[in-house]
């Protein structure tokens, strides 16, 4: 006997091929919700998005009120997701800020967001510096996650981080695969010199066989290096996995207990379901799917409970159903739960945060700027009388006390061209420069068709298939 279907919300989508907007609906069939939509091109298209508890409409918890752009950069024309730069149709300001300092790689992983090669282009310092004020001009002293391609690519690299402190941006991280700072002997020093506040590492699993499947080359001993490396230098590591069903599913659990061996210098653990961007040879079926829920009943399953799946939280600022994170305290049995409000941004939620319902419009994207940079940092850098232009308080000073023995564990499901729900968009706040500058929703901007061509990423080449 089938489960009882029922429409739960309408919203937009693109369709795969052609990248037109078309109407979509969110229907439930029994426990699990699936994203509907239908080209008058090319058909019908029909996606997972949420498999079993907790239920969907239950995570989402009551409307926020909108908090639209303080400065936006272009005008509503055609509608979202065409208009970015951010409009002022966009609904939640900016939190983090992704910026591409390279387009090269030392590395050719079969999954990829920016699709890089051995080859690729570089914005020049003077390029950068641009880019750096013209966050400033969008709004604030954003949390910038330096990123590429391979940001350690980049020779001038302390340089980067340098100009981004020196105008100004309190919380600089740096999304890397780790292998530099492995093999180059004072690299994560000079780094952390330079004011580098935090390192978000490629961390796919605890043994060969899962980089072998994901990275396409041995890694387990170069990451190991990598966080001892970052240990010496005083820098935070955060490990970043990329979550592939049938590959690196049942190593939820090792990853956190890998990560626990490893604190205080790994803050914690960030899973990322796998997107599909680039060029794929066919629409991923919902096999090839990991939805947020299985993330959280996988964690309490492979932790024995150490980490319950109520203990993780919905974000406070974005849309709900992008993400999940959970503040934990390292005791000697293992962890115990801190946290009992909504999640801000890519990092924990604060004790006394709010309902969405009643945050003053415009403060959550702020707060979530101040608590990320507080838990996701070992060094002093961002432990100033100001975090991320956000004035220190008494939760701050709770937060500088409990830094030693704090863990967060989240996770973050990006959207492709076949899940892409547009309402999500609108709600994002973790963004992009794009070209000109302008800040992109970061699924927007890394969305493309099947063929591999994107929206925004300039030269995305597409990426290989898992075998």
């Amino acid at each position: 006997m089938g489960s009882e279907r029922h429409l739960i919300g309408e919203t937009e989508s693109l369709c795969p091929v052609c990248l037109d907007r078309l109407p979509a609906q969110r229907v439930a069939e029994g426990d699990d919700v699936y994203l509907e939509k239908h080209c008058q091109a090319h058909g019908d298209f029909r996606t997972i998005l949420w498999r079993g508890p907790p239920a969907f409409e239950a995570w989402e918890g009551p409307p926020r009120p909108p908090s639209p752009p303080l400065r936006p950069s272009t005008q509503t024309s055609t509608g979202c997701p065409f208009d970015c730069g951010l409009c002022p149709d966009h609904r939640q300001r900016t939190c983090c800020v992704l910026l591409e300092v390279t387009s090269r790689c030392n590395l050719r992983c079969p999954f990829c967001f920016a699709g890089a090669g051995r080859e690729g282009r570089e914005p020049s310092l003077n390029e950068l510096e641009q880019s750096y004020r013209r966050l400033l001009e969008h709004g604030g002293r954003y949390n910038v996650q330096l990123s590429g391609g391979e940001p350690t690519m980049r020779d001038d690299l302390p340089e980067v981080i340098a100009l981004g402190r020196s105008l100004g941006h309190a919380f600089l991280q740096l999304n890397t695969n780790g292998l530099r700072l492995a093999r180059e002997p004072g690299y994560a020093q000079r780094l952390q010199d330079a004011g580098l506040g935090c390192v978000f590492l490629q961390f796919d699993g605890v043994d060969d066989a899962v980089h072998q499947r994901l990275r396409g080359a041995a890694l387990a001993r170069l990451k190991a290096e990598a966080i001892e490396r970052c240990a010496e230098a005083g820098l935070g590591v955060v490990l970043v996995p990329t979550l592939v069903p049938r590959v690196n599913t049942e190593q939820l659990g090792a990853i956190v207990a890998y990560a626990l061996e490893r604190s205080p210098t790994v803050r914690g653990v960030h899973f990322q379901p796998v997107s599909y961007f680039g060029r794929y040879p066919r629409a991923p079926i919902d096999a090839d799917r990991l939805t947020l829920p299985e993330v959280m009943r996988g964690l309490e399953a492979q932790t024995g409970g150490m980490v319950k799946a109520s203990h993780l939280r919905p974000p406070s600022a974005e849309n709900a159903h992008c993400s999940f994170s959970g503040s934990f305290l390292r005791t000697p049995r293992g962890l115990t739960p801190t946290a009992t409000g909504r999640a801000s941004c890519c990092g924990p939620s604060a004790p006394t945060s709010p309902p969405r319902s009643t945050c003053c419009p415009g403060t959550e994207a702020e707060a979530a700027r101040r608590v990320v940079a507080q838990r996701w940092s070992l060094s002093s850098h961002s432990a100033s009388d100001e975090v991320a232009g956000v004035k220190v308080d008494s939760f701050d000073a709770f937060l500088a006390q409990g830094q030693q023995s704090s863990f967060s564990i989240s996770g973050m499901a990006f959207q492709d061209v076949w899940n892409l729900d547009l309402e999500r968009v609108r709600e994002c706040f973790i963004h992009v420069v794009g070209p000109g500058a302008r800040l992109i929703p970061f699924c927007a901007y890394n969305v493309t068709d099947v063929l591999g061509r994107a929206l925004y990423r300039p030269g995305a080449d597409g990426l290989r298939r898992v075998s």
